[in-house]
């Protein structure tokens, strides 16, 4: 039987090898250029919407908010509220919130906070001067109220938003009532959370979803922002008027006044 010999391995010049090493850093360079892109675009956004978000004194606006909870058997349950939000800085605020098992108000006038429980036709207040920043530093320290849309509309949304964040991303864009936006995902530790801000001239903020990944499902909360103004409001909107026969009571009285209902899921 004849012998073929077997055919010897090409060896690339040494132009060929710097192509294949130049060829090998690009796919390595590339994406992570690409990344850097990403991430550098979506905080630049980011910092477009929050220097925006302060340079308005007034602001009114109304939302809808979607808040899931998980059950002990794992089924995922969402519950829906809408309200208004007026605000003045630095100084007030005025918020309602009602939903399918409580209907709140909030009330800041620069000295007093006061909660009013409608549905119970009962209040609660208390002595807090100072700015709506710390108004709401407060309530998440003192009273383990988180109000995660309130990130928002502070002062400095960009310093607030993105003090841990590990990962920021451009996607694209969305379309958001009919609106163009800017779609903006970021990943932080425990959670990652996403914003839509509208495009152009206007960088508001149209919808903002928090992921937790502490808990099995991924529950979510979603704010849905809807008719952004910039109108001033009367000094009226701010103060407090007891409704008649409410009763003022502690803030440790008050119960059943959250998104999700006590006692509802199980």
């Amino acid at each position: 039987m004849s012998s073929v010999a077997s055919p010897r391995p090409r060896v690339p010049p040494l132009c060929g090898w710097a192509t294949v090493i130049t060829l090998s850093f690009m796919t390595v360079l590339i994406p992570a250029a690409h990344a850097q892109s990403q991430d550098d675009s979506a905080k630049k956004l980011l910092k477009t919407m929050s220097d925006y978000v302060a340079s308005q004194k007034d602001i009114s606006i109304a939302y809808d908010s979607d808040i899931e909870v998980i059950t002990a058997d794992l089924q995922k349950i969402q519950f829906t509220s809408s309200g208004q939000l007026q605000l003045s800085r630095p100084d007030k605020v005025h918020a309602s919130r009602t939903g399918g098992y409580a209907d709140v108000e909030f009330f800041f006038d620069g000295k007093t906070f006061t909660f009013l429980a409608k549905h119970l036709n009962s209040y609660a207040q208390s002595q807090s001067p100072g700015s709506v920043d710390q108004l709401v530093d407060r309530l998440r320290s003192e009273y383990f109220v988180e109000a995660p849309g309130a990130d928002l509309l502070i002062s400095n949304v960009y310093g607030k938003l993105i003090e841990d964040v590990i990962d920021a991303k451009h996607i694209g864009l969305g379309v958001i009532d009919g609106v163009e936006c800017e779609h903006l995902a970021f990943r932080n530790l425990d959670v990652d959370w996403q914003v839509w801000i509208e495009a152009g001239a206007r960088p508001i903020p149209r919808k903002y979803v928090i992921t937790s990944k502490a808990v099995t499902g991924g529950p979510q909360y979603t704010l849905h922002v809807k008719d952004w103004k910039t109108d001033a409001a009367t000094a009226d909107a701010f103060t407090f008027k007891p409704p008649p026969a409410a009763k003022k009571i502690d803030f440790k009285e008050l119960a059943n006044v959250d998104e999700v209902p006590t006692g509802v899921v199980r």
